[in-house]
């Protein structure tokens, strides 16, 4: 009911703001029918992760081998978390938003990505205590000013009605920049950088978490976050991530 009166509440307010700035394709700015929405030419150039695909890392798989297939991977090498899903193949159009939301503070399109990630949760989020994000060292987040994955966090919580914990994964150890690094390289750079915040240990212990980044290259921050968590006794650990780096299904 509440939803219901901020939405007659604001939609005069709605309406002045649309004649002020018209809605626009948030990808390539032509004018669409709403804000927070993209025009038929970009979006169809966005590639969604769908079924069928590992139920463990995510990957999609060319043809349906049945329920619970696993990947080769998932089987050769367990990740440190229960499953991982996202939202989009990582490939042009998709990392314009990524960019736009983490490089060009184009945080308006943040709900949006929300959206999408909520869509490929696969239930995770219906089910799980609540959702917390990659977190940034302090250092990195006073000069970036905001972190990308907890404005995706966020907005998933409040689209969700689920609680948000941003303060209780913390990055104990500035690390370097992940772009351009190895897989080895990206291990070595993350291990051990993340720890349960001090007096946070009750928000994870037997708790269903949903671990939120921008993007999954190799896992390897996903992984030592989820190491920390694991640590502390989450009782089961969701990655949701919004784009997927991958060349093609397998």
């Amino acid at each position: 009911m509440r939803r219901l009166e901020r939405t007659l509440l604001l939609r005069p307010l709605a309406f002045v703001v649309d004649l002020v700035y018209p809605p626009g394709c948030a990808f390539c700015g032509v004018a669409t029918g709403r804000h927070r929405g993209l025009c038929p030419k970009c979006w169809s150039a966005l590639r969604f992760i769908e079924r069928p695909y590992c139920e463990v890392l995510g990957v999609p798989f060319s043809h349906d081998l049945g329920p619970g297939i696993l990947s080769a991977e998932a089987i050769a090498n367990p990740p440190p978390f229960d499953r991982l899903r996202s939202a989009a193949y990582h490939d042009d159009a998709v990392r314009n938003l990524v960019h736009g939301l983490k490089y060009r503070d184009r945080t308006d399109l943040a709900p949006m990505m929300a959206v999408w990630m909520l869509r490929a949760a696969d239930g995770t989020i219906e089910r799980c205590d609540a959702i917390l994000p990659v977190p940034l060292h302090r250092t990195r987040m006073f000069s970036r000013k905001f972190n990308q994955a907890a404005e995706l966090a966020r907005h998933m919580a409040q689209q969700s009605d689920k609680p948000f914990l941003p303060g209780t994964l913390l990055r104990i150890r500035r690390t370097r920049q992940q772009v351009g690094l190895g897989a080895r390289a990206r291990e070595d750079n993350v291990r051990g950088a993340f720890a349960v915040a001090k007096g946070h240990e009750g928000d994870v212990a037997g708790k269903r978490l949903v671990l939120v980044d921008d993007v999954y290259t190799t896992g390897a921050t996903v992984a030592a976050a989820a190491r920390a968590l694991r640590k502390a006794g989450a009782a089961d650990i969701t990655v949701l991530t919004f784009a997927r780096a991958l060349s093609e299904t397998i």
